[in-house]
């Protein structure tokens, strides 16, 4: 006597699964940059183009016009090797949940548009102050990005749970663990403390600021939300259903008066500076 299917499985049957349905279901913005960078990193490694391209020099811009090299170097995770596939994990985990958690509110309810006028803040800010370090940082500022977004998700999401080789704590401590343990291990810390210290000066100015002096420094600019809408940033709804019940793909994005909290995250692999080449 046959046995029929599980409803379920008969209902998401033909529905897309795999990486490319994960990807698909990334936050626009945490697409954008995981889908740039693992591009250009992979581009780089497999030697079609040199990272010599991607480096951040002021000269060739100003004389040669090229103007890529403002956004290459923010996309580029280093070299083949497991601190790299760390940096690229680390990248697209904290900024999905920072972009769907419920970012910093500067104008737009807490969304998309906000999200991304963090990122314009923080890329500005990093390289305004690059000139003043150029003896510590590389022209390359991938990971002081994502220790950027790192650290204003902790003060995002203050109380979420997280843990480092098993060992359990607030999200508020995750980035001081890791800053702790690549300079316990004796790498290269800067840029990563670069990146931290830009993320308390937007989390101060954007949070700090206008609960203790009410003044709004910040404000999210009205292209930004022209475009992307106040709120979470919803594009058209597939057609196929897409996402629907499929495990790669993220949870539904939270009410923007209520954000969601941020989860625990489990970290405890390899013990170099994450994204270190």
């Amino acid at each position: 006597m046959p046995v029929a299917a599980p409803a379920d499985n008969v209902q998401n049957a033909g529905e897309p699964t795999g990486p490319d349905a994960w990807f698909n279901s990334l936050p626009i913005i945490t697409r954008a940059w995981f889908g740039i960078t693992l591009v250009l990193t992979l581009v780089g490694n497999f030697g079609i183009l040199s990272p010599y391209y991607y480096l951040w020099n002021w000269d060739k811009m100003v004389g040669k016009f090229e103007v890529w090299r403002v956004l290459t170097s923010f996309c580029y995770a280093g070299g083949f090797d497991f601190n790299t596939l760390i940096a690229m994990y680390t990248l697209v985990t904290f900024s999905k949940n920072y972009e769907t958690g419920g970012p910093f509110n500067t104008g737009a309810g807490g969304g998309t548009a906000d999200y991304a006028f963090a990122m314009l803040f923080g890329a500005a800010a990093i390289l305004g102050t690059y000139p003043l370090l150029l003896s510590y940082l590389p022209p390359l500022f991938c990971r002081n990005m994502i220790y950027f977004v790192l650290y204003i998700w902790s003060r995002r999401h203050p109380t979420s749970q997280a843990n480092i080789w098993g060992i359990p704590m607030k999200a508020i401590y995750l980035p001081f663990a890791y800053l702790a343990l690549t300079i316990f291990m004796g790498n290269p810390y800067f840029d990563q403390l670069h990146g931290m210290v830009i993320g308390h000066l937007f989390y101060f100015l954007a949070e700090v600021v206008p609960q203790v002096y009410g003044k709004d420094l910040l404000r999210t600019p009205l292209f930004l939300i022209d475009y992307f809408g106040v709120g979470n940033y919803i594009p058209a709804a597939p057609t196929n259903n897409q996402g629907r019940n499929n495990p790669w793909a993220n949870p539904p994005p939270a009410a923007n008066n209520e954000p969601r909290r941020g989860g625990g995250y489990n970290w405890g692999g390899g013990g170099r500076a994450l994204g270190r080449d």
